[in-house]
């Protein structure tokens, strides 16, 4: 075995908190290393290519680029920042040598900060800090340094680990600088950086061929394709290779396509090194963690570990009074068809079958990770019905143990003593509280996973939208018994047809309204919430009978609150245990699992 270090290339992942700047960065890496021309109109955040990404702001699906600062490759990994997507980053650093870890030059390091970086660590990976949006007036870059380090010795980094080197960037203004203190001209500085201090890949060229399927892509013509990094050997496009399966099968297939990365396109190659990152078509129905290995002698690589689902959900066939009237695909096959595809590319995601041939069971690693799924089925013309997301329980010695997470807020002081108040009535510990700035406070609590369901909402009312949250998986710890649900009844319509101002203005005085005139209904759908705590069925489609005789006032417009709009994040903490979120191309209802008012106080008696 012969290992060689190839100095021609750098592979390198992006790793931070959300909206610390990662993908910003990548635009201005791109755009100065001469990726684009002089006249070309690029918009922002390229590499956020998904219509979910640029609406939301943050990044969903690993992405691959190149770049090249002098003769030297530079291949760049942009990863999400969000822990329900913490699949996508474990797997691909299993492809890099280093890591730029982006913090925040106000904000400092914050939950996902954490998490990414401990996984970094964990594989070993040169760490470069690059301290972001040093541009903001209030940034304290000397202060986040030190928490920086108190965070890799609270993360047990090794010595040479510890020993990071720093630098000091503006990604939306393009510029970095050594200095905090001086204004940097360009981004050549981290250029310089990224190549004196990632190690180039340590290789064998002559070794068994071993490569490692760590993303996939889909294209329509060629089908799946493999992204991964060739570890030993040499690959050849048209070759014969073993793909090594999980359940310890070698497939022999042989080699459609190869790719390597160039900017933002995939250009065609016949043959890549070890320490390369290619693009491969050919390999069939290739799964993530598979090994592309020698036809005779196949030795795989070892499948990655992935942290394990905590939350759970029903994901089921729509079978409302308007089924089938708004999606394409409304089957049970249809929605297992891709429920199994999904679950193929995203290593994070568990689908199960059930006892029902129209249920599906889905494990997610949070309520944003399922609800992305969700969402992009949706724009895709699927209709189903979803359940109230649960927390994986599970037996440890006997005991049966419930997942807990760490919650991160940062809220007005003026707003604490009542979310104080409300995290306890949801089991939560408080493990710190500081002040930061002039007015705000940032708490961190521990509680169960199940107890932050609804959350979000609340928080919101409660700051006046000005508090920000953020949590992180801490351990399996004892179920703490039942929590109260929602303290309000909901209001269920009774009969099937559309809203009337008229039958609204009546049911005005009883609660909040989600619907609006006009809108169809159904019975047992969700149509508002109930001042009280019981729940309460109304007639919303009752229309004014007409009469010839006219009073003064009658013709005077009915005035009507607006209706609360739920999108689907918020329907999924919202609905109770009898309840579902009906989800269709065009609309997003919240209804009764039994409809049937009579069925349902049968059902409550009992």
């Amino acid at each position: 075995m012969t290992v060689v270090t190839r100095d021609d290339i750098r592979n390198i992942a992006i790793i931070a908190h959300v909206d610390h700047g990662k993908t910003t960065l990548v635009d201005g890496l791109l755009k100065q290393a001469g990726i684009f021309r002089d006249n070309e109109k690029v918009m922002e955040r390229v590499m956020d290519s998904n219509d979910l990404e640029r609406e939301r702001g943050i990044t969903i699906l690993s992405k691959n680029t190149a770049v090249y600062y002098g003769d030297i490759k530079i291949n760049i990994v942009d990863t999400p920042g969000h822990a329900d997507f913490g699949g996508e980053v474990e797997r691909v650093l299993r492809m890099v040598d280093g890591a730029l870890l982006l913090v925040d030059a106000f904000e400092g390091p914050m939950a996902q900060t954490k998490f990414v970086l401990r996984k970094a660590l964990q594989v070993g990976l040169r760490i470069v800090v690059v301290i972001n949006k040093i541009d903001r007036p209030d940034a304290r870059p000397d202060a986040v340094l030190n928490e920086i380090f108190d965070l890799f010795v609270e993360l047990e980094a090794a010595d040479w680990q510890l020993d990071f080197p720093v630098i000091y960037t503006s990604a939306r203004q393009g510029v970095a600088s050594t200095d905090p203190g001086e204004a940097g001209k360009d981004l050549q500085p981290l250029f310089k950086m990224i190549v004196g201090e990632i190690p180039p890949p340590a290789v064998d060229p002559e070794g068994v061929l071993q490569l490692q399927i760590n993303t996939l892509d889909y294209d329509d013509y060629v089908g799946r394709i493999g992204i991964g990094r060739i570890r030993n050997g040499r690959l050849d496009s048209g070759r014969d290779i073993a793909l090594c399966k999980q359940d310890g099968r070698a497939e022999i297939l042989k080699i459609g396509k190869l790719w390597t990365y160039e900017g933002l396109k995939r250009k065609e190659i016949a043959n890549a090194e070890a320490g390369d990152i290619v693009a491969i078509a050919g390999l069939g129905e290739v799964n993530i963690g598979e090994t592309v290995s020698e036809p005779l002698h196949p030795v795989p690589l070892s499948f990655p570990a992935v942290d394990e689902p905590t939350l759970t959900m029903n994901f089921m066939v729509n079978n409302s009074p308007f089924a089938g009237q708004e999606g394409r695909y409304i089957t049970s096959r249809h929605l297992r068809s891709r429920l199994w595809k999904e679950a193929e590319t995203n290593v994070s995601l568990k689908v199960a079958d059930t006892d029902s041939p129209d249920i599906f069971q889905v494990s997610g690693r949070g309520e944003l990770h399922l609800g992305i799924l969700i969402e992009t089925m949706r724009r895709e013309g699927y209709e189903l019905q979803v359940s109230k997301p649960k927390p994986i329980l599970k037996e440890i010695d006997g005991v049966t143990c419930e997942p807990y997470e760490r919650l991160f807020l940062n809220i007005p002081e003026d707003c604490s003593g009542r979310i104080i108040e409300n995290l306890g009535g949801r089991l939560g510990e408080m493990l710190s509280i500081q002040a930061v700035g002039e007015k705000n406070v940032k708490m961190e609590f521990l509680l169960p996973a199940r107890c932050l369901i609804g959350f979000r909402s609340e928080l919101l009312t409660e700051t006046r939208g000005e508090g920000i949250m953020h949590h992180l998986f801490d351990h399996y710890g004892p179920w703490r018994g039942e929590i109260a649900g929602r303290r309000h009844g909901a209001l269920v319509a009774f009969e099937t047809g559309e809203a009337t101002a008229y039958a609204i203005h009546n049911i005005e005085d009883r609660g909040t309204l989600f619907v609006k005139p006009n809108d169809r209904v159904y019975g047992g759908m969700i149509v508002g919430e109930n001042a009280r705590e019981v729940d309460l069925d109304v007639n919303v489609c009752k229309k004014k009978h007409l009469t010839n005789i006219r009073a003064a006032a009658s013709d005077e417009a009915i005035r009507l609150a607006p209706p609360v709009v739920f999108p689907l994040e918020r329907a999924m903490e919202y609905i109770e245990d009898d309840e579902l979120v009906e989800v269709t191309p065009t609309a997003i209802r919240m209804r009764k699992k039994i409809l049937d008012r009579d069925q349902r106080q049968r059902a409550a008696r009992k």
